[in-house]
Protein backbone atom coordinates (compact mmCIF):
# COMPACT_ATOMS: atom_id res chain seq x y z
CA UNK A 1 0.00 0.00 0.00
CA UNK A 2 2.61 2.17 1.07
CA UNK A 3 4.14 1.75 -2.25
CA UNK A 4 1.86 2.90 -4.70
CA UNK A 5 1.83 6.08 -2.50
CA UNK A 6 5.26 6.38 -2.89
CA UNK A 7 5.52 5.73 -6.80
CA UNK A 8 2.80 8.36 -7.37
CA UNK A 9 5.69 11.39 -6.30
CA UNK A 10 8.55 9.41 -7.59
CA UNK A 11 10.41 10.69 -10.44
CA UNK A 12 13.11 9.41 -12.46
CA UNK A 13 16.32 12.04 -12.93
CA UNK A 14 17.96 12.25 -16.08
CA UNK A 15 20.61 14.68 -16.85
CA UNK A 16 22.52 15.18 -20.42
CA UNK A 17 25.86 15.50 -21.63
CA UNK A 18 26.78 19.17 -20.39
CA UNK A 19 24.12 19.74 -17.94
CA UNK A 20 25.35 21.09 -14.42
CA UNK A 21 24.98 19.54 -11.27
CA UNK A 22 26.10 19.53 -7.26
CA UNK A 23 27.75 16.47 -5.77
CA UNK A 24 26.91 15.82 -2.79
CA UNK A 25 29.88 15.79 -0.57
CA UNK A 26 28.57 12.95 2.45
CA UNK A 27 26.48 10.32 0.96
CA UNK A 28 25.53 8.26 3.82
CA UNK A 29 24.93 9.99 7.59
CA UNK A 30 27.91 9.57 9.71
CA UNK A 31 30.27 9.34 6.91
CA UNK A 32 32.41 12.63 7.28
CA UNK A 33 34.28 13.77 4.34
CA UNK A 34 36.26 16.73 3.93
CA UNK A 35 37.04 16.30 7.83
CA UNK A 36 34.42 18.14 9.18
CA UNK A 37 31.41 18.06 10.61
CA UNK A 38 28.06 19.37 11.73
CA UNK A 39 27.33 22.99 10.76
CA UNK A 40 30.44 23.44 9.00
CA UNK A 41 30.69 20.29 6.90
CA UNK A 42 29.32 21.70 3.25
CA UNK A 43 26.48 19.74 1.95
CA UNK A 44 26.94 19.98 -1.80
CA UNK A 45 29.93 20.86 -4.01
CA UNK A 46 29.93 22.44 -7.46
CA UNK A 47 29.11 22.80 -9.74
CA UNK A 48 30.53 20.00 -11.87
CA UNK A 49 29.95 19.25 -16.01
CA UNK A 50 28.45 15.76 -16.70
CA UNK A 51 30.40 14.13 -19.23
CA UNK A 52 28.48 11.14 -20.16
CA UNK A 53 25.98 8.92 -18.71
CA UNK A 54 27.55 5.72 -17.97
CA UNK A 55 23.92 3.93 -17.06
CA UNK A 56 21.21 4.92 -16.44
CA UNK A 57 21.47 6.16 -12.75
CA UNK A 58 24.80 6.37 -13.01
CA UNK A 59 27.02 9.94 -13.99
CA UNK A 60 30.24 9.98 -14.83
CA UNK A 61 31.15 13.83 -14.27
CA UNK A 62 33.77 16.59 -14.80
CA UNK A 63 35.96 16.79 -11.46
CA UNK A 64 38.90 19.88 -10.92
CA UNK A 65 42.16 18.70 -10.95
CA UNK A 66 42.32 19.28 -7.23
CA UNK A 67 39.63 16.31 -6.91
CA UNK A 68 41.75 13.91 -9.18
CA UNK A 69 41.63 11.06 -6.39
CA UNK A 70 37.77 11.24 -6.45
CA UNK A 71 36.16 8.42 -8.93
CA UNK A 72 34.25 10.63 -11.02
CA UNK A 73 31.39 8.18 -11.86
CA UNK A 74 28.33 8.90 -9.20
CA UNK A 75 24.71 7.69 -8.64
CA UNK A 76 22.07 10.31 -9.29
CA UNK A 77 21.00 9.91 -5.16
CA UNK A 78 24.38 12.09 -4.84
CA UNK A 79 23.69 14.36 -7.54
CA UNK A 80 21.30 17.51 -7.43
CA UNK A 81 20.61 19.71 -11.00
CA UNK A 82 22.31 22.81 -11.20
CA UNK A 83 19.67 25.63 -12.50
CA UNK A 84 22.38 28.25 -14.60
CA UNK A 85 21.26 31.94 -13.76
CA UNK A 86 22.69 34.43 -15.58
CA UNK A 87 23.05 36.71 -12.73
CA UNK A 88 24.43 34.21 -10.45
CA UNK A 89 27.86 34.14 -10.21
CA UNK A 90 29.97 31.88 -8.76
CA UNK A 91 32.72 32.22 -6.47
CA UNK A 92 34.66 29.03 -6.67
CA UNK A 93 37.55 29.08 -4.15
CA UNK A 94 39.88 25.69 -4.65
CA UNK A 95 39.83 24.13 -0.92
CA UNK A 96 43.29 22.85 -0.77
CA UNK A 97 42.89 18.96 -0.08
CA UNK A 98 44.95 16.28 1.88
CA UNK A 99 45.66 13.22 0.82
CA UNK A 100 42.37 11.39 2.81
CA UNK A 101 39.80 14.48 1.52
CA UNK A 102 40.28 16.49 4.42
CA UNK A 103 41.14 19.48 4.82
CA UNK A 104 41.98 22.31 7.85
CA UNK A 105 39.33 24.93 8.08
CA UNK A 106 41.27 28.27 9.98
CA UNK A 107 39.30 31.02 12.04
CA UNK A 108 40.35 34.06 10.95
CA UNK A 109 38.97 36.92 13.34
CA UNK A 110 37.20 37.06 16.82
CA UNK A 111 33.54 38.95 15.98
CA UNK A 112 32.44 38.93 19.15
CA UNK A 113 32.41 37.82 22.70
CA UNK A 114 29.79 36.86 25.59
CA UNK A 115 29.09 35.05 28.38
CA UNK A 116 26.62 31.73 28.97
CA UNK A 117 25.15 31.05 32.17
CA UNK A 118 25.04 27.30 32.54
CA UNK A 119 23.57 25.46 35.20
CA UNK A 120 26.79 25.24 37.81
CA UNK A 121 28.74 27.52 36.22
CA UNK A 122 29.55 30.13 33.66
CA UNK A 123 31.31 29.75 30.14
CA UNK A 124 32.76 32.43 27.84
CA UNK A 125 32.13 32.01 24.19
CA UNK A 126 33.69 34.01 21.20
CA UNK A 127 31.80 33.90 17.96
CA UNK A 128 34.63 33.14 15.63
CA UNK A 129 34.64 33.77 11.66
CA UNK A 130 35.97 31.11 9.90
CA UNK A 131 38.11 31.17 6.36
CA UNK A 132 35.85 29.70 3.91
CA UNK A 133 32.80 30.74 5.56
CA UNK A 134 30.53 34.13 5.25
CA UNK A 135 29.75 35.99 8.43
CA UNK A 136 26.18 34.47 8.60
CA UNK A 137 28.28 31.37 9.05
CA UNK A 138 30.00 32.71 12.09
CA UNK A 139 29.75 29.83 15.08
CA UNK A 140 30.23 30.15 18.81
CA UNK A 141 33.25 28.36 20.55
CA UNK A 142 34.44 28.23 23.70
CA UNK A 143 37.17 30.82 24.22
CA UNK A 144 39.38 28.78 26.61
CA UNK A 145 39.21 25.72 23.44
CA UNK A 146 39.90 28.61 20.85
CA UNK A 147 42.72 29.96 23.07
CA UNK A 148 44.52 26.26 23.15
CA UNK A 149 43.82 25.75 19.38
CA UNK A 150 44.82 29.08 18.19
CA UNK A 151 46.48 31.67 20.68
CA UNK A 152 47.25 33.87 17.61
CA UNK A 153 43.47 35.05 17.36
CA UNK A 154 43.79 36.87 20.44
CA UNK A 155 47.88 38.61 20.53
CA UNK A 156 45.86 42.02 19.01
Amino acid sequence: MQKSYADKKRRDIIFNKGNHVFLKVSPCKGIIRFGKKGKLNPRYIGPFEIQEAVVEVAYRIVLHLSLTIVHNVFHVSNLRKYIPNDNHVIHYEEVQLENDLSYEERPTQIMAKQTRKLRNKEESMVKVLWHNSSIEEATWEVEQDMHQNYPELFCK
